[in-house]
Parts: structure tokens; sequence; C-alpha cells
């Protein structure tokens, strides 16, 4: 059952017109919605209400005598004007009767997507703005303490107070992707096409996020968007808006009439209901799902990104095979990964796929490096007979799906059974980082070995220096991590290692990965590109590091000062730009939801109150949070998430790699000389077996909880940081077999050597 009349198949002669560049508006629109987001001030009453004043008082009347015609100007107001402008044409009935009765006429708004021409429309008004209104300033001046003006627009105040975090209903990084965005716009004309049919098919239309999106940036171009409506006969007052809460019966026929006409699931990846269902929990990301500006650690040639994207994969039976329901007891679909995570396999029983609708069966995020999934028809063995045997399969590769329309891709597995995918454009996330250890080195960074004594003529290998390797999602070697314990020298026949001063033990980080000169034996990268000095506390502190960014950390175990018995102090002496605190726990974005006792039946997820009320279980004292403070996030915003325990960090591509990895070894080489314990396993100076590559990368494929896909048993298939433990485990058959810190080489110096000044 292939796919038979796809949204671009459907001639624009059926399909409504729309005089507007869809593509352009929306990712300017997202721009904007992001900007009046974080512009906090604009959030506060008082400054909405003046925004209304100067709407109403000063633009409006002067943007429509600058008018030519239904051409509006070339012109762009400040921005909170503009806030209040683009909520008043979310109604557009009532923005059509307000220009009516003010202005005789429908006032338009000009149609300018890029940032130098905007910049200059900003400045025009500017200039127009202080000739015709010189006691009026051009920027809102009011603040939580002015007075309120009188409010003779209720409607509008409460639609501007009700739409301040719009935004969120379309943050997600993708969103404003050009391949998102041209796949939208064929659904949102299906949309348009659809609307004369609704009330003969369904109560009322309910919108997924890319349509509804679409929809919005039309209407906020009032003129365009009449023409368009006037053209088309739509009827929009069937189509539930942002904000409403909507019946789950509503859905389901919305979606009936979509697949009725094109033959195709309605709900997409990137492209789910936007709006809250009454009596369905609503799920957020499992994963951190965000716009990055920048990169910082671009600077690091060593360090990849890392890319997800979402993935929905949809299934439908033939309702030909119905009478065959009995005989397809057995047989099963299976999903894999084609690359990064080849252990995976998720199984989805024929008898419980639907006949009469699209079911998405499985709603994944997904490195881009995994490639794509492998959809398998499978038949299971009877009797004694254990195991599958494969009859057919599809794979779904990403390029493929990326050159798709919509960005999706329909398929038969086998006859009768229809497959359908849909991703969203890849976009860079989070990095995640472990550190695992390696063999110890000496000062020039070469392993302590017969080899290199060999290479280097006997010549005395000098000094003795733990060593971690940090490995990326994707098992590739990044940076070396070297604290320094030990000086003296190793040669054949003998040995001389002697103890270095708590003082003189740097951690210092390399960047790149080793280079091997036989077998398992090579030498550290050259480039140090950041150091970690252990330094004489200050009074009441325990333990103080400075980095070689300018940065200070202290530590102080102390049961009284915390529940986790655990402070943290961070000062930059360099910078001022932020400042950083470090929460106990995983906090924000990285707090794990947890099954309250009194959820329903299903088993639904509550998130915890706040985080002053966090649990912090024993398990969560191994996590640290990085929060950074700035001028743009005042509050605090979560930069990266630190497992010190297990050296494993999570972190932005706005925050320093480098920076974070100081960080973790500090606080678990502090906290192991604080408790007298090896708690990070310091004292492990070989290589622990790793899983192949490929095996079952943490976080290359993560399952989206939901009723439809309830969670994963493995942690595999979870963001890392919810079971750790499980995820950042070495290979299970070598941990089993043998104890890594008891098949240290004595060449390499004994415990007593390595954890003096750690456990003595």
């Amino acid at each position: 059952m292939s796919v038979s009349r796809s949204l671009s198949e459907v001639s624009e002669r059926e399909t409504v017109g729309v005089s507007l560049d869809l593509v352009s508006a929306v990712r300017r629109n997202i721009g904007f919605l992001r900007t009046v987001n974080e512009s906090l001030w604009l959030h506060e009453r008082p400054a909405i209400v003046e925004a209304i004043r100067r709407y109403e008082e000063l633009w409006m009347p002067l943007v429509a005598e600058i008018s030519v015609g239904s051409t509006p100007p070339r012109v762009l107001p400040p921005l909170d004007v503009e806030w209040v402008w683009f909520c008043h044409t979310l109604n557009p009935v009532n923005y059509g009767q307000y220009c009516e009765s003010r202005f005789s006429k429908l006032i338009g708004k000009p149609t300018i997507f890029d940032e130098e021409n905007e910049e200059y429309a900003l400045n025009r008004c500017r200039e127009i703005w202080v000739l015709r209104y010189p006691s009026e300033p051009f920027e809102n001046e009011a603040n939580s303490e002015s007075p309120l003006p009188l409010v003779r627009n209720e409607d509008l105040l409460s639609e501007a107070l009700k739409q301040r975090t719009l935004y969120s209903k379309f943050s997600e990084p993708y969103m404003t992707e050009i391949m998102y965005l041209i796949a939208a716009r064929p659904r949102y004309k299906g949309f348009l096409y659809i609307l004369p049919r609704v009330s003969d098919k369904c109560s009322r239309f309910v919108p997924t996020g890319d349509i509804l999106i679409m929809w919005l940036t039309h209407q906020s171009y009032p003129t365009v968007y009449a023409e368009d409506m006037k053209e088309a006969k739509c009827n929009v007052s069937k189509v539930a808006r942002v904000w409403e809460t909507v019946e789950e019966e509503e859905v389901e026929e919305t979606k009936k009439l979509w697949e009725g006409t094109f033959d195709q699931p309605y709900e997409k990846a990137g492209g789910r209901i936007a709006l809250d269902r009454q009596g369905v929990p609503s799920f957020k990301p499992p994963v951190y799902w965000e716009v990055f500006d920048t990169d910082v650690n671009t600077k690091y040639k060593s360090l990849m990104p890392r890319f997800l994207l979402e993935v929905c994969m949809f299934a439908r039976l033939s309702p030909k095979m119905k009478p065959m329901q009995e005989k397809m007891t057995r047989d099963f679909v299976r999903l894999c990964a084609i690359r990064c995570h080849k252990e995976l396999k998720m199984d989805k029983p024929l008898s419980s796929i639907l006949y009469d609708s699209w079911q998405m069966v499985w709603h994944l995020y997904c490195e881009f490096g995994t490639r794509g999934l492998v959809i398998e028809f499978r038949h299971r063995g009877g009797g004694c007979f254990k195991g599958s045997k494969l009859k057919n399969a599809e794979a779904f590769f990403w390029n493929d799906l990326l050159g798709a329309p919509t960005l999706t891709l329909g398929r038969e597995v086998e006859q009768g059974v229809g497959i359908v995918s849909s991703i969203t454009p890849p976009v860079q996330a989070p990095y995640l980082l472990k550190c695992v250890p390696d063999r110890v080195t000496d000062d020039s960074g070469a392993m302590i070995s017969d080899e290199i004594l060999r290479m280097n003529h006997y010549r005395p290998q000098e000094g003795r220096w733990l060593s971690r390797t940090v490995l990326d999602h994707a098992g590739r070697g990044c940076f070396v991590v070297r604290i320094r314990v030990g000086g003296g020298f190793w040669r054949r026949g003998g040995e001389n290692p002697s103890n270095v001063k708590w003082e003189d033990r740097i951690t210092e980080i390399r960047e790149g990965s080793w280079s091997y000169v036989a077998g398992s034996i090579g030498r550290a990268p050259e480039k140090v590109v950041g150091t970690a000095m252990p330094k004489e506390p200050p009074e009441q502190w325990d333990a103080a590091w400075q980095f070689s960014s300018g940065d200070e950390l202290m530590l102080r175990s102390e049961s009284s000062t915390s529940r986790s018995g655990l402070t943290f102090s961070l000062r930059n002496r360099t910078s001022s730009d932020s400042s950083v605190k470090l929460l106990i726990g995983r906090r924000m974005q990285y707090r794990v939801k947890k099954v309250h006792p009194k959820s329903d039946a299903e088993g639904t997820e509550l998130d915890d109150e706040g985080d002053e009320g966090l649990d912090l279980d024993e398990e969560e004292l191994d996590f640290v949070t990085v929060v950074r403070i700035t001028e743009e996030h005042p509050t605090g915003r979560a930069t990266a998430l630190i497992n010190w325990k297990l050296l494993a960090v999570e972190f932005i591509p706005e925050e320093d790699a480098v920076f974070v990895l100081l960080l973790c070894v500090s606080m678990v080489r502090s906290l192991s000389e604080m408790r007298k314990e090896d708690l990070g396993k310091l004292l492990v100076r070989r290589r622990v077996k790793e899983a192949k590559p490929g095996a079952r990368n943490w976080g290359s494929v993560i399952l989206h909880p939901s009723p439809s896909c309830p969670a994963p048993v493995s942690p595999f298939l979870q963001p890392w940081h919810w079971n750790a433990k499980a995820v950042l485990a070495s290979d299970r058959a070598d941990s089993i077999t043998r104890q890594p810190s008891f098949v240290n080489s004595g060449v390499e110096g004994g415990d007593v050597l390595y954890g003096r000044g750690i456990m003595s």
C-alpha cells in the first residue's frame, strides 16, 4: 500500500494560492517571537499597556496616513508596537473591523524579510516618528513603577498578555530551517484546500505545529491574508486557535479528514498537534531542544559537532488483510538502526497495527550519524523454534528523506503493510563527552612502556601522569586529560618514582587523540588547551583551583551548609560578561521526571515542584548543573550537566568544552581528597574495555516517552542522565570477568604513588 496521492501531487489548480513568501515570512516571524520572548520588560503589564496606547494613538494613524492605497509603506515600528500589531492581526475579523471603523481601509504590513532592509525600515520609521511626534519617545519607556494609563482596548490587552509566551509553541530549532519550511508550505496549502470540507466531516479542524505557524504568519500580513481568504472561500471559524484546548474527538476527526483527502498521516515529525488536548497528557521532548546562536567549540578541531533529528514512523494495514488476521499472530515489524546503534531492536506485532488509519508506532530522536532506520518484516518461529525469520526489509536513509516532499517517504515493507517515515532537518544538539581510563604517561606525554623506552634508546622516562581519554558521542577520541602525580624516572631494571606535592599536581587537557607508535602504546597530543592548578584554599573552603581560563573554583564539604553536604563557588578574574552558579543535582532542563504516587493508571510522569523541593538522593548528588547568568538570561540558563563520579558531561555549543572538563576533573579530585576515597576510579591506570563503536552509542537513538510509545526498558534509548550508571558502564563482559584496578602494570607504579594526595 503505497501513498497514492501525496500533497506534492495535488495540482496547483486544486490547492489555494498564497501570495506571500511564507518560507521567508515564517523565518522572520519566529525570530521576532524569539526576540519578544527574550525581552522580559515587554512581558510586564505596564509596558504592554503603554505599547497599546502607542499602537492605537501614534502608530496606526501614522501608518494609515503614509500608506498608498492598499500598499503598506516600507517602515517598521519599534518592537513593542510591532508586538501589539502582530497580536491584533491574529484576530483577522476584529482587526478588519477596527481598521474599517477608524481608517476606512485595511492596513497592511510590509513584506520585509532580511536584516539589512529591516534595519533601514526601522530607521526610516524613527525619522518619520520624530518629525510627527517630537514629544513622544520612539522607544517604550514604561517600567513596573510607571502609572498605568487608561486601557481602551481590553480585548487587545488580553490578547497581548496571552501571547507573551507564544514563542514556546515554535521554539524547536528545526522550525527556522529552510528545508523544514519548504516541507511545511504544501501542508499549509493542503490545510487551506481542506477547510471548505471541515463543516461536513469534522466539527473543528485542529492544526499541527507546522501548519499553525504558517497560518499565524499568513494572518500577520492582513491585506495579503484577506485577499487569499476571499479567493479561497475558507471558513476559518472552524479552526482551533492557538492556546485553545481541543477534544480528542476533534483531533481524530481532523486526522481522518486529512487521511481521506491525501492518504497520508496527518501528524509528522516536527508537525505534531500543537494545541493542548483535553484528557491527553502533554509530553515534552526528552532531549534538550533549543536554538543555539554560536558554537564556541569550533576552535577545537578535534571536537565534532553532534546533530539530532526527530523521526516519526507510521504504519497501516490494508483492509484486505483483515480476513488474514489469525494468520498474522506471529508476524511483526522490527525497527533497526543502520549505523551507530546496531544493538537496537524494537518490535511491533502486526496484530496491534490499525487497518483504518495511520498509526504512529515509533517516535524517536536520532543522531544524523545513524544514517537512517530499517524496517524489517519478520515471522516468529513456532513450537521449539526460537527467533524469527526475516521476510523483507525497507531502509529509510536520512539523505533520501531530506530530498523527499514534506520530508516524508512511504513504502510497503510487505504486501498490505504500509510504512511512512518522516523527519525534521538535523540541527546541532548538545555535546556529549565522557572520560575513560588510559595508561600512565610521562612528562612528555608518552605512555610508560618498554616500547617507548626502546624507541628513546633506553633513555629513562621521567614523571608520572594519570591519563584519561575523552570520547565524544560517537566514540571518537577528542581530548586527553592528564593529571600530574609523580616525578622521578623509570627505566628497564629499576625505577625511582617520587610523589609531588598537592599544589604541583596540575591537570592539563590536550586537544586531539593519541598518536600510536606500537599497538595501543602511543603519545598524547602536544597542544595543551587548558589547565587547572591546585592552590591554597581561602578560609572556610576545603579545596581551590585556578583555571587557565581565569576561573577560580572553590569547594567545601560540610553537611550543615546544604542538604548535599557540598558547596561550590566559581569566580572569574578576567571576564565580567557572565557569572556561573554550580547547582547540586540535575536541574532545569536536566531534571528527571519522576512518577508521582498519585498519577493516573497509565503512570503519567509529573514534574517536581521547583528546584528547592528537589529530592537529592544518592544518585542526584553525583550531578552538578552549570548555570550561567547573563544580561540575556538574568534568571540563569543551564549550559552544562556534569556527572563528576562517572566523568561524563553534556553541554550546549555555547559552553566551552575545556572549561566543563576542567570543572569535572577538579570536582572528582577534590571530593576524593576530602572523603579519602577514590570516588571517580582515578586509580584505574589501564584501558577498560568499551563497547565497540556502533554497538550501542549513548545518545544516538532516544525514544520519545508517550502513551503510544511507552518508556523503553533499555537505558540506551533514554537520555544518558536518566540512568547514567547503566549507560556509561564499561563493556558488561569485561566488568564481570575482572576488576581493572587490579591489573595495573608494575612499571607504572603502585597504588600508593597515585593514591597519595587523593586517599591519604
